[in-house]
Order: structure tokens, then C-alpha cells, then sequence
């Protein structure tokens, strides 16, 4: 019984370590987007296709940091929901 309650709060702290540094990696994806934007709207040679194909990027790879959080969550809840039947 001793063995689960440790194992459960291992997976608790590496839920919020994962939690905390995947934060960490949105906020800098953002700032990047911000600057990569404000960037692009001083530079008169960048047209506005390759604009519209940045923010294809840039939403595209919001796409997947959603589906890869998802993932993770689903996998910790799974986690959790084994520790609770025993």
C-alpha cells in the first residue's frame, strides 16, 4: 500500500514538473511569435504570401503543442486512474 502512495505522488510531481516546463515552453513560443510578427510588419520586402505561410506555421505548431499536451494529459490521467483501483 506504502509502494502505491509513493508511486502516485512520483507521478504527481512529475505531472507538475511537465505541467510547469511546458508553460514555460508556451510562453516563450509566443514571445517568439510576437517578435517574429512585429519583425516581419517593419520589413517591406516580406510579402504577403510568405506572411500567411508563417502564420500557417505558427498555427500549425500550436495545433500540435495542444494535440502533445492532450496526449500527456490523458497519459497521466491514465496513470492516475491505475493507482486508484488498487
Amino acid at each position: 500500500m506504502e509502494t502505491a502512495k509513493i508511486a502516485k505522488q512520483m507521478i504527481g510531481f512529475q505531472k507538475t514538473v511537465f505541467n510547469n516546463t511546458f508553460n514555460a515552453m508556451v510562453i516563450v513560443q509566443e514571445q517568439t511569435e510576437n517578435m517574429l510578427n512585429s519583425f516581419m510588419g517593419q520589413f517591406p520586402w516580406i510579402n504577403e504570401d510568405a506572411k500567411k505561410q508563417m502564420k500557417e506555421t505558427v498555427e500549425f505548431t500550436k495545433k500540435a503543442r495542444n494535440e502533445f499536451k492532450k496526449a500527456v494529459d490523458d497519459g497521466y490521467a491514465k496513470f492516475e486512474h491505475m493507482f486508484e483501483q488498487k
